[in-house]
């Protein structure tokens, strides 16, 4: 199955003929980056903003290259282009993907063993059962926001559940990690309301700490509490910093790319009814690749290096883009094409190398039990896009705000 879609070029001039600007804070981008994607995959493989002091690597094997390169595309500095959160003190907030090997492996290792498939397949009841938990009372209602309501909801509660954290307390540590990845059209600062989401998040994070390791359960919090990497237990920061690295994710990747898929199957009706009628692992692995959630990450160049024959200095910002690199034409033939029945097997959505992503396999589960849930239950949706709203990330793309008027199968 295959449905097309036509996407117009933006660029940075009144008059339709400037260059495309590669700006990671720009809202213009955060709605439509790929027809600047290609902009730069053809004509600037290796672009240079200079007015904010990057590189950028757009292409398929340019990407997987750098991903499969820690020697030379350093995480030391962290993955963010946000100047309070580049540089050394990057490991406060982003735990081991701001580490490279074999630090980075020491830390990854702690909760490695949760996310291997053997144990993220038994998980698949519990994850069912949350999806219906949350779905259930919004089919009762018809109309809702799709994205708030149960897109980032079901992985965020999956993962404060694995964690430990009361379910009380999940809607509100969600609704922070939103405020916490915002940024403002065209700046690198984080607002007020961001930095203060992080302090409330960081606040509870360390109570929480406090109260495990008083009273320690069955879950991967304590886990990390009880384990001594390297003869000594990680720290209170350390543990924060794994916090908010992995509830972060949650929100950030997995939910984001359930309500991508949404929003694709609404606009190509082929796609809708093949996914709802049994088709939701393709469903998903499509929306992975066309329009992965997972858009830029940052790396340090660690030496004097030539890239597309042109010179680029050690310590040189460099953004790497898997989602421009999902539509390289050269590894996806027509790749604006949302086709169910592609082999996706080489997007890179959950990256490569050492920092490939940790949960992919819970985000694969999360994503499959998400739409068939769904599909079960729902024969057809409307998405009201006039109060749709795009989140605003240098990093993510998806949806903060989607609405949706769902009707249901019948007997379902």
């Amino acid at each position: 199955m295959r449905t097309s879609s036509a996407d117009a070029m933006r660029t940075n001039g009144a008059d339709g003929t400037a260059e495309p600007v590669y700006d990671p804070f720009s809202y213009r981008v955060h709605e439509d980056p790929y027809p600047v994607y290609a902009w730069m995959r053809e004509h600037a493989p290796l672009y240079h903003n200079a007015e904010r002091d990057f590189y950028a690597l757009s292409r398929y094997e340019d990407v997987l290259a750098a991903l499969r390169d820690p020697g030379l595309f350093s995480n030391r500095n962290g993955i963010s282009l946000e100047p309070d959160l580049w540089g050394p003190h990057a490991v406060k907030t982003s735990s081991f993907l701001a580490m490279d090997p074999p630090q980075h492996g020491q830390i990854r290792r702690l909760v490695a063993s949760v996310f291997k498939p053997r144990q993220v397949a038994a998980l698949e009841p519990r994850v069912r059962a949350l999806a219906r938990e949350r779905l259930e009372p919004l089919l009762e209602w018809g109309s809702f926001d799709f994205a708030g309501e149960f897109a980032a909801a079901l992985p965020n509660d999956v993962m404060c559940e694995l964690l430990g954290i009361p379910a009380a307390d999940r809607d509100q540590i969600r609704a922070d990690n939103d405020l916490l990845n915002h940024c403002e059209d065209g700046t690198e600062i984080r607002s007020g309301d961001t930095v203060a989401a992080g302090f409330r998040l960081a606040a509870y994070y360390v109570d929480l700490i406090k109260e495990r390791r008083g009273r320690p359960g069955h879950d991967l919090l304590s886990t990390v509490l009880d384990a001594r990497p390297g003869g000594e237990p990680l720290t209170d920061s350390q543990v924060v910093a794994l916090l908010f690295l992995l509830v972060s994710a949650t929100n950030e990747s997995t939910g984001k790319l359930i309500g991508n898929a949404w929003y694709h199957g609404w606009r190509l009706p082929d796609v809708k009814r093949a996914g709802l009628d049994g088709r939701a692992v393709e469903w998903g692995n499509e929306a992975l690749r066309y329009d992965s959630p997972s858009q830029m990450m940052a790396r340090t160049l660690t030496r004097d290096t030539v890239i597309h024959d042109t010179p680029v200095p050690a310590g040189a910002r460099v953004a790497l883009l898997p989602a421009s690199a999902n539509r390289d034409r050269e590894v996806f033939p027509d790749p604006d094409t949302f086709d169910l029945d592609r082999d996706t097997s080489r997007h890179i959505s959950y990256g490569h190398g050492p920092h490939f992503c940790l949960g992919a396999s819970l985000a694969n589960l999360e994503i499959t039990v998400a739409l068939q849930e769904l599909g079960a239950a729902v024969s057809d949706y409307e998405v009201d896009m006039s109060g749709a709203e795009y989140i605003h990330s240098p990093h993510q793309r998806g949806f903060a705000s989607l609405p949706t008027r769902v009707t249901r199968r019948r007997g379902a």
